[in-house]
């Protein structure tokens, strides 16, 4: 689906459409995070993850997407560049950062759906509301598998 700009868009601050930048940076970044692991599994407990790694990477693009599909309809340009990426050597090391990346998310997600509900930007708020939810569950999955590591 391509959101086409538009000039009657809802006027929202500055501050939210940084914060939409900052999100996207962040699905970027893990996207790309999250496949290389996939990628570099490794051992038998790697095994059991690599396809989980895979999964809630392509979910995190779509994710991307669907946020830059938004700021671009609110008038501004979404970014190109991921937040660092930090793939790991071990696979304790890849699952114990993918916990902090998820919990970041989390964090700033409330912040956007907070922002957005101040503005009255709905649209966001909601957009914001479903990824927060996912996070929320990738954060749950990521935390359990550190769990047996």
């Amino acid at each position: 689906m391509t959101v086409q700009k538009s000039a009657a868009a809802t006027k929202v601050s500055e501050a939210l459409l940084e914060q939409l930048n900052q999100a996207i940076a962040r699905e970027l970044q893990v996207a790309i995070q999250y496949m290389w692991q996939h990628v570099q599994w490794g051992g038998v407990k790697g095994f059991a993850v690599q396809n989980e790694l895979k999964s809630i990477a392509i979910a995190e693009m779509k994710d991307a997407e669907a946020i830059a599909e938004s700021l671009y309809y609110l008038g501004s340009i979404p970014t190109t560049k991921p937040t660092p990426i930090l793939v790991g050597s071990t696979l304790k090391e890849m699952i114990t950062q993918d916990v902090k990346d998820e919990a970041n998310a989390i964090d700033l997600y409330k912040k956007i759906v907070e922002q957005a509900r101040k503005e009255g930007d709905e649209t966001t708020n909601r957009l914001f509301r479903e990824i927060l939810q996912q996070e929320e569950d990738h954060h749950d999955t990521f935390t359990t598998l550190l769990e047996d590591l």
